[in-house]
């Protein structure tokens, strides 16, 4: 049988062995793999970073399960994707649609979106870059949907989560999600876990005497539901959550309080085996940008500042 010569595609093979260190831990992975093998975060990250000039701000949304985080974020990208003036948003990746997708496809039928899986390689990842009429350049942002019980595994149990822990370490500026209906009920429990974060983000820093020095928002969700919190979520934090506004006044150093509402009215819906669900009936976003919008202007002046 007469020999047959097969060219090697030399180029694609030393590009699959070469490693490409992830975006979020820096460890290496080979070419062709799609998430870290180390902290699962998406390679796709590090591909996109790799072949643009501007490097990518890492924003981290923080809060207990159930706190809001999915449908804030969702219809965040949303309200940023429809503008109309001279603001420009634009997502980088497929993968940074998903979220936005899944939650005005479940608000459509009056449902919240699912809970967000504990496994990272579940997670919704969202790259987007943005850019106000004023700024010269361009700002990217890595965001990504992480679940409630990862991240307070990971402060309750350090080292138990290398995406939390790497991504904290590398967070440009935090947006910390809290139950504003739980803290008018009485129940703490979202106090404790939001002064566990600030207690966690203080010790993060290296100048721990001066605590942790790049801006936090703290955002008191479901205020739709919650008069006092959307009419002053300063006295809200001061009235409600009293441990978590210490905390804010004594270990960060820029801050602010704002409070979102995105239903207009819920309901409970029934469910198998005597359970239920709460739904939206309908939709009114109140006051989902301006949280975002501060956190976008203090990430910005950090990176012009000189030094």
């Amino acid at each position: 049988m007469p020999g047959v010569t097969l060219p090697l595609d030399s180029y694609r093979l030393a590009q699959q062995a070469a490693g490409i260190p992830c975006y979020i831990c820096e460890e290496g992975n080979t070419y062709d793999v799609e998430f870290c093998h180390s902290c699962g975060a998406p390679m796709a990250l590090a591909h996109q970073a790799n072949s643009q000039k501007i490097c990518p701000r890492l924003i981290a949304v923080l809060g207990a399960s159930a706190a809001g985080k999915t449908v804030y974020l969702g219809m965040l990208m949303d309200m940023l994707s429809r503008r109309e003036d001279r603001y420009k948003f634009c997502a980088r990746g497929a993968f940074s649609i998903t979220l936005q997708q899944l939650t005005t496809t479940a608000l459509a039928r009056c449902e919240f979106p699912p809970k967000t899986p504990n496994e990272p390689d579940r997670w919704n990842w969202i790259h987007c870059q943005l850019q106000a009429p004023r700024d010269r350049e361009p700002l990217e942002l890595i965001v990504p949907d992480m679940a409630g019980e990862v991240i307070f595994e990971e402060l309750d149990h350090p080292q138990t989560s290398p995406l939390v822990r790497s991504y904290l370490g590398k967070c440009t500026g935090i947006m910390l999600l809290i139950d504003a209906i739980k803290l008018m009920e009485g129940s703490q429990s979202h106090d404790y876990m939001a002064m566990k974060v600030i207690s966690h983000l203080a010790e993060l820093d290296r100048e721990r005497k001066r605590g942790w020095r790049r801006p936090v928002a703290v955002v008191f969700t479901k205020a739709d539901q919650c008069e006092p919190a959307a009419a002053n979520p300063d006295r809200f934090a001061q009235t409600h959550a009293v441990g978590l506004w210490r905390q804010c006044r004594d270990r960060l150093s820029l801050y602010k309080f704002f409070a979102v509402g995105m239903a207009g009215a819920c309901a409970w819906r029934s469910i198998g085996h005597g359970g239920r669900v709460r739904v939206p009936l309908r939709i009114e976003p109140h006051g989902v940008l301006e949280p975002f919008q501060w956190l976008q202007e203090q990430v910005q002046a950090m990176r012009v500042a000189p030094g």
